[in-house]
């Protein structure tokens, strides 16, 4: 009787631990043949065959039930099971990615023949699993894909937790094919501050500076917050050297290249009171978008109705639409229903502190995500941080001079401190006024305000706003009486 050894000839690809031997549709691990369906073993062999490309949904259906007519859960459930018998996922390796609204790649280094023989294809990207859909951002996401074609730096910038990484993925997974080298994920957060960032995005791309200056790749540096200056040079010297790769940066401040294109990312609209008639018309609005989508997830069978509109409003508004804070507000819904989370949003962070625990830390509470933005600030960008926190509503610079001033921290200082926290998206910046009117997020307020807790300090930033407003209305009132007898 043959066994797995007596083989006629035929092509062996060849990926991780296995060999695929596609004649005999037969995959060995070793010495062990692995068990696998037959729809399983079609799936992928369609997608070894085209490893580094997207291969439609459409197109595995056709060539997998070629006879009968199936639905797109068919396809999940064998594609699942094929992730399972590969270890998909398992030591870091990963085989096959799902690119949403497109189809699957094989994203693992293909060889056929012997383990040293001629890489037959290789993976055209590294982008992440996504993990959950992108709600609320089809307009930004849809300008950045315009723009991008016809600029050859782009960096995303936004507040702590506003959602620049998922924003960047999105755009990446729709620009892969527009790329004939594809679309390469390099994640700046955990490396150490002075780490050579050319010879990591080498190590992460496996290739060498020669190979990479000849690529026509989108290159995406996400979290370029604490290495900006290094990650200036670093996309001078790839732009320069390379000139069909495009760079697509995340960062809270711009990096400061020349021919760099910012674009902001703003805080996802929440619907305004004339529009809680219905339940369409609010979710035509991207943070009950999100916030629904978040709660069925996490609540089988949740359903919006019109009487939480006003309810759900008001949770998105408290959070600013800041996307972070509405999932991890919306992660407790099964705990707590509706008019619990209603009643606990206004109870500072506590609320925000449960996010998936699969989420890199920083991303599993709202306290965590301005951690990491607030470590890297200068001493004296904190200390100004946490005294800006004494205003509830919007304040300029005058406001601020007058308030929380001090011998060591006036004047132009304090203006030009003022100035560095928004270009780092700590605080908002007010378009279209004539007067500069700057505010801070609702979340970044309580953080700031549990830092500086019930301390001396805090009292006598209280008083003095006190005073200001005092005097401010005294001067307001004046005036409409000197225009009443004018």
């Amino acid at each position: 009787m043959n066994n797995h050894h007596d083989f006629n000839p035929g092509p062996v690809l060849r990926f991780g631990p296995y060999a695929f031997h596609v004649r005999q549709r037969l995959i060995l691990e070793g010495e062990q043949p692995l068990r696998m369906g037959g729809r399983a073993m079609d799936i992928l062999q369609a997608l070894v065959e085209r490893a580094g490309e997207v291969v439609s949904k459409e197109h595995l259906i056709a060539q997998v039930w070629p006879t009968s007519v199936v639905e797109e859960i068919n396809l999940r459930v064998h594609i699942a099971a094929l992730r399972r018998a590969l270890g998909d996922g398992a030591n870091g390796q990963r085989y096959i990615a799902h690119v949403p609204q497109r189809g699957y790649s094989f994203v693992a280094p293909v060889v056929q023949g012997d383990s040293d023989a001629r890489l037959v294809v290789s993976p055209r990207h590294n982008l992440p699993a996504r993990l959950t859909p992108v709600s609320g951002r089809d307009a930004v996401v849809g300008r950045l894909v315009r723009q991008m074609p016809v600029c050859r730096l782009m960096t995303i910038t936004g507040a702590p937790g506003v959602g620049k990484t998922t924003v960047a993925l999105r755009v990446a997974e729709l620009l892969l094919q527009c790329f004939r080298d594809g679309a390469w994920w390099v994640d700046l957060a955990d490396l150490e501050e002075g780490a050579p960032l050319l010879e990591h995005l080498l190590h992460v791309l496996k290739t060498d500076f020669s190979a990479l200056i000849g690529r026509h790749a989108l290159v995406v540096l996400d979290n370029c917050d604490h290495h900006r200056a290094a990650c200036a040079v670093l996309v001078e010297t790839l732009l320069q050297a390379a000139p069909r790769l495009t760079v697509l940066a995340t960062s809270r401040e711009a990096l400061g290249v020349e021919s760099e294109t910012i674009h902001f990312i703003p805080l996802l609209a929440i619907p305004k009171r004339s529009a809680l008639q219905t339940v369409e018309e609010a979710m035509g609005c991207p943070a009950v978008q999100l916030f629904v989508s978040r709660a069925r997830a996490r609540q089988h069978g949740f359903s919006l109705r019109e009487q939480d509109l006003p309810g759900v409003r008001e949770i998105c508004r408290q959070l600013d639409g800041l996307p972070l804070a509405i999932e991890l507000a919306a992660s407790q819904i099964d705990a707590l229903g509706l008019v619990g989370l209603q009643a606990q949003v206004e109870n500072g962070l506590q609320l925000l502190g449960q996010g998936r625990r699969t989420a890199v830390p920083r991303h599993q509470s709202m306290a965590a995500a301005i951690d990491w933005s607030y470590q890297y600030l200068t001493e004296i960008e904190q200390r100004v941080l946490l005294r800006l926190s004494v205003f509830s509503m919007g304040f300029t610079v005058e406001a601020a001079l007058s308030v929380i001033s001090c011998p060591n921290l006036s004047g132009s200082r304090l203006t030009a401190v003022i100035e560095g926290l928004a270009r780092k998206s700590l605080i908002i910046e007010e378009p279209n006024r004539s007067t500069v009117r700057y505010w801070m997020l609702n979340t970044l307020r309580r953080y700031a305000r549990d830092q500086l807790g019930r301390s001396d300090e805090r009292l006598d930033l209280e008083h003095r706003h006190a005073r200001y407003l005092s005097r401010t209305r005294s001067a307001s009132g004046r005036a409409l009486v000197a225009q009443a007898v004018e």
